[in-house]
């Protein structure tokens, strides 16, 4: 069976401004992103079928039996199981959602395509609870669940390394894995509430607070004082510092310095300067809405507690106060004193006092500088993912103004 994870039309509307730069199964939640989860339980590669200006990076591989599978699952093993259990044109839905459907040897380039497909075929319901990413701020709702769901199958039958410095306080020792080159100096881990995961070659410098569910991805660091609050997961090669709780960065992003960063999701190649600070609660404890691309307006999240959904290659200057449930899109530069917008479009250059367009080629200029920092590239095929999420966005980019 080959696994193609295609993007729920509705799901992916719900889940901008990540899913401007990826399909949605490179989401990540808990230790692993959505696609590494199914690569794991399967023990095969996947691909995504996405958009068009995102197949180029992301590329869909067909093969004589082909099943294509909804890419904002949190997969199980129970689900595996069902999906072997699919005939050839058959397919399987939850309500209007559609969960899978095996194409077998079909060679499907669209979503559109292979929705109507899946409509016109033999539909099956899916009985029981299947676990999806539906909405942004489910990205950090779920991340303490699948923590613990991906320590059990990453670290089954494995042995951690040991926490071989004296001065770091361990609680809950049966609850931490340690991956090979990691490093831990005069820090507390506190397990006993959930695991922790430290990745291979990460670090977690002195001082360092940390309460599990817990993950530090690969080659990442906690700077000295970092407080790491519960269900939180620092994604691959990102440098965090001051306080974190319940929230996702997902890779290559920096918080480095003191401040507070809650109930939050932060993409790629992102930057919080010194002292930044998000609200995850309104002073009336009232329910918190955000910006919905789908909705094209504010949506009710049905929480009390929701920061920043920050899109990739956004930064922000020191001392950056964000609103409580504030969306800031793609490609973003926010700076100044005061609160900004609680919905900052993508590529926006400005804060409180007003906002101007971001130019492609100034956002090529840093992302360039900050990609090759890590040893990466900003290539054509890059590129030209942030030219289409600029055009696509130029609708909610009121003002005139250039830089």
């Amino acid at each position: 069976m080959n696994i193609i994870l295609f993007d729920d039309p509705a799901i992916r509307q719900n889940l901008l401004p990540l899913t401007f730069t990826r399909p949605v199964s490179e989401i990540r939640v808990g230790i692993l992103t959505l696609a590494e989860k199914w690569q794991q339980l399967t023990k095969q590669a996947v691909s995504s079928l996405t958009q068009n200006y995102l197949q180029a990076k992301y590329v869909s591989y067909h093969d004589v039996h082909n099943c294509y599978i909804n890419g904002a699952i949190c997969p199980t093993r129970e689900l595996i199981d069902h999906m072997k259990g699919l005939s050839y044109g058959e397919s399987y839905w939850q309500g209007d959602t559609l969960i899978a459907f095996n194409g077998d040897g079909l060679n499907i380039q669209e979503v559109e395509e292979l929705i109507n497909l899946a409509k016109d075929s033999k539909k099956r319901v899916l009985e029981g609870d299947v676990p999806m990413i539906r909405n942004v701020w489910e990205i950090f709702v779920y991340n303490g669940r699948e923590i613990r769901n991906d320590f059990a199958l990453l670290t089954k039958d494995r042995i951690s390394q040991p926490v071989n410095d004296k001065f770091t306080a361990v609680y809950g020792e049966e609850n931490i894995f340690i991956e090979e080159g990691a490093t831990i100096k005069a820090a507390i881990l506190n397990a006993e509430g959930g695991p922790i995961y430290i990745g291979k070659n990460a670090q977690v410098q002195e001082g360092a607070i940390i309460r599990g569910p817990f993950a530090l991805c690969e080659g990442s660091t906690i700077n000295m004082g970092g407080k790491m609050r519960a269900d939180t997961t620092i994604g691959p090669f990102s440098k965090v510092g001051g306080e974190i709780s319940n929230s996702v960065i997902f890779g290559y992003s920096n918080k480095g310095h003191e401040g507070f960063l809650g109930n939050s999701v932060l993409g790629e190649w992102c930057n919080l300067g010194a002292d930044t600070n998000t609200s995850n609660m309104k002073n009336n404890y009232a329910e918190v809405k955000i910006w919905n691309y789908g909705k094209s307006g504010f949506k009710g999240t049905g929480l009390q507690f929701c920061g920043l959904i920050m899109g990739d290659h956004s930064k922000c200057g020191i001392d950056t106060m964000f609103n409580t449930g504030t969306v800031v899109g793609v490609s973003a530069n926010i700076f100044g004193s005061g609160f900004p917008r609680n919905f900052v479009p993508s590529f926006s250059w400005g804060g409180a006092s007003g906002f101007e367009t971001y130019q492609l080629r100034k956002v090529y200029e840093v992302a360039e500088k900050v990609m090759d920092r890590r040893n990466k590239v900003l290539d054509a095929t890059e590129k030209a993912i942030l030219e289409e999420v600029f055009n696509q966005t130029q609708q909610y980019r009121v003002w005139d103004k250039k830089v």
